[in-house]
C-alpha cells in the first residue's frame, strides 16, 4: 500500500540526506521524494510516498519525528489530498510519427515543449496514474529520456499544514490522557519528555 507523508523541515542543508537516510537504513522502498522552499524562508515542504504497510508507516512517521529538523509531520489520506507530479520525456519523433504522437499528446493535455527534426521534449502534469498511461501509450515511439519530480501534495479545504495535529501532537495528546488516568487510579507512569520545536 501507498501512503502519502507531507513535513514541513529546516530549510538548510543536510536535511534532506538525514530524512532520506532514515529510510535507506531499513530498507524501505521510497516511490518519490520532492522537496522545496515554502511561502517561509526558513521552511521547506518535503513529500514522501512510502510503499508497506502501516507498521512501516508508523515506524517512519516516529524516526522522522525524532529529528531536530522536521517541524511538522502528517500523513495525508488519498481522498484529502490534491496530489500532482511533473513529467519531462523526450521521445524518438520521425517526421511520419508526429502526428499520431500530437494526437496522443492532445488526449492526455500534454504540452510539446521542445522539438527537433527527429525528436521532442513533451511535459505533462497530474495524478501518478496519468502519468504511468501516457508514458504507456507513447513508450512503443522510442522515448530517448525522462524526467519525473515526484508526487507533491497538499490537503483540501482551508486548513493548512501548520494547523493540523502532526504525530508529535497525538502522542503527547495521548501522553496527558494517560498521565490523567494514573491520576485517578493511583498508578505511577513517566511521561514523555516533548521536544519544544521552532522554526530555525
Amino acid at each position: 500500500m501507498q501512503y502519502t507523508i507531507s513535513a514541513l523541515v529546516a530549510n538548510k542543508s543536510g536535511v534532506l540526506m538525514r530524512v532520506s537516510s532514515l529510510f535507506s537504513r531499513r530498507a524501505y522502498n521510497i516511490e518519490s521524494l520532492s522537496v522545496a522552499k515554502t511561502e517561509e524562508e526558513a521552511l521547506s515542504r518535503m513529500t514522501i510516498v512510502l510503499n508497506g504497510d502501516e507498521y512501516v508507516l508508523d515506524q517512519m512517521m516516529k524516526q522522522m519525528d525524532k529529528l531536530v529538523d522536521v517541524k511538522k509531520i502528517i500523513c495525508i489520506g488519498e481522498n484529502e489530498a490534491i496530489a500532482r507530479e511533473l513529467l519531462l520525456v523526450k521521445l524518438n519523433a520521425p517526421a511520419e510519427k508526429r502526428a499520431e504522437i500530437y494526437q496522443i499528446c492532445e488526449i492526455f493535455r500534454a504540452k510539446v515543449d521542445d522539438l527537433y527534426p527527429t525528436s521532442m521534449v513533451v511535459e505533462l502534469t497530474g495524478e501518478s496514474s496519468k502519468l504511468d498511461g501516457f508514458i504507456n501509450m507513447i513508450k512503443d515511439y522510442g522515448i530517448l529520456e525522462m524526467a519525473r519530480t515526484g508526487v507533491t501534495a497538499i490537503t483540501r479545504g482551508n486548513t493548512c499544514i501548520k494547523d493540523m495535529v502532526d504525530y508529535n501532537e497525538k502522542i503527547c495528546d495521548a501522553d496527558e490522557l494517560d498521565l490523567n488516568e494514573c491520576a485517578q487510579t493511583g498508578k505511577r507512569k513517566v511521561p514523555l519528555f516533548i521536544r519544544k520545536r521552532s522554526a530555525e
